[in-house]
């Protein structure tokens, strides 16, 4: 049945996406996680079907949907044919990154970066964490001294996501050292640019067809052209987009939620034991009889805060609310789901095995949940 959040556009889009992923996804896959990365050929395969950057106005050379709910379609068929929607880098470019460009570049950047951010030929990514610092960003050490015409970067980052991929690295860095939050600024290096290298493709326990890298400046040289807004005020943006960030996080756990669970409700009801279906014994039953009323549950805090965030209204608050509820959601229904599989769920070959093992890393990235419960905690006073 569909759900209330979305109208004939977005279920049009819908099947355009699903059989996207049908043909030019699900086949190569498994692929992709054991290379530990998606074709950069995806990204051009994406941006012809109309999937890259969609709220990029048609002026410049976008579609002009700019409608959280068609990125969370994408997420949504992406967790349903058991791919991880941030595995891909496409959620990354789309929901987090594209932000930035549309609020922040002064016009000549819009000429020179959106058409190809909305073809595929520019991918991605966001350099914010630094190895030791995780969620302290004021405490980052990787700095940009001005030198006439272009800053001089040094210094390095940690966990990025299409690290290997991306052409486009938006890059947070201090250019005054002696402040703290007042002393950030968001630069955007380029691929090729001297002294700007990529480490290793880190190996991690899930989402492995993500591409994800160790950067390093060594005096990196930067036109003051690619600075993003005002100097000094990278915090303020960085802060100003986490809103749609952690809800883009938090509908993928949800959407992951949903697509365990029509797995398992599949599974119990073929598999037999003691000359029963799985799915009818009570203990089964009750399992999946909570994790379905949570999933509702959750589902309709999501879909609220969806169209608050298309009307500018969505909170910090319940950003973080919905980011730390429905990724520990997310990882609970993984468990339990995973369970009722057996050992076939311990088995990489079926999706609720990678599902599971993608889920953990939800309740870190995007702003550790410990950190979410911290803001919700002082809205309350305390």
């Amino acid at each position: 049945m569909r759900r209330a959040l979305y109208e004939d556009l977005h279920e049009d889009f819908r099947a355009s996406f699903r059989t996207f992923l049908e043909r030019e996804v699900s086949p190569h896959y498994m692929d992709w996680e054991r290379e530990g990365i998606v074709p950069r050929e995806l990204y051009a395969a994406a941006g012809r079907g109309g999937f890259l950057a969609m709220a990029v106005p048609e002026a410049d050379g976008g579609a002009g949907a700019d409608d959280f709910r068609l990125n969370m379609v994408i997420g949504e068929e992406c967790q349903r044919a058991g791919v991880a929607s941030f595995g891909l880098g496409i959620t990354l470019h789309n929901d987090i990154c594209l932000p930035y460009f549309l609020r922040y570049c002064t016009s000549e950047q819009r000429e020179r970066w959106l058409p190809g951010i909305v073809s595929g030929e520019l991918i991605t990514a966001l350099a914010m964490t630094e190895p030791g610092i995780g969620s302290d960003l004021a405490g980052m050490s990787t700095q940009a001294r001005r030198d006439n015409g272009d800053y001089i970067v040094n210094g390095s980052k940690t966990f990025i996501t299409n690290g290997i991929n991306a052409d486009l690295v938006i890059t947070a860095v201090k250019t005054d050292p002696s402040e703290r939050h007042r002393g950030i600024s968001l630069l955007v290096l380029e691929r090729g640019m001297e002294g700007f290298e990529r480490g290793r493709n880190l190996e991690k326990v899930g989402q492995h067809a993500q591409d994800t890298a160790e950067l390093s400046f060594d005096d990196v040289r930067v036109p003051v052209a690619n600075l993003l807004g005002e100097e000094g005020q990278g915090f303020l943006y960085l802060v100003s987009n986490l809103p749609q960030e952690r809800l883009s996080i938090a509908a993928s756990a949800v959407a992951a939620a949903e697509a365990m669970l029509g797995w398992t409700l599949d599974y119990v009801r073929e598999r037999t034991a003691f000359g029963q279906a799985i799915g009818s014994f009570q203990n089964s039953r009750f399992e999946l009889a909570e994790v379905h009323g949570e999933v509702q549950i959750a589902r309709t805090f999501i879909d609220r805060c969806a169209l608050a965030l298309d009307a500018g209204e969505l909170t910090p608050e319940e950003a973080a609310t919905a980011k730390w509820w429905c990724t520990d959601l997310q990882g609970r229904v993984a468990d339990r789901c995973l369970q009722l599989f057996g050992g076939y769920g311990y088995m990489v070959e079926y999706p609720i095995a990678r599902a599971w093992a993608d889920a953990r890393v939800t309740r870190i990235y995007g702003g550790a949940n410990e950190i979410m419960k911290e803001i919700v905690g002082r809205s309350l006073g305390l």
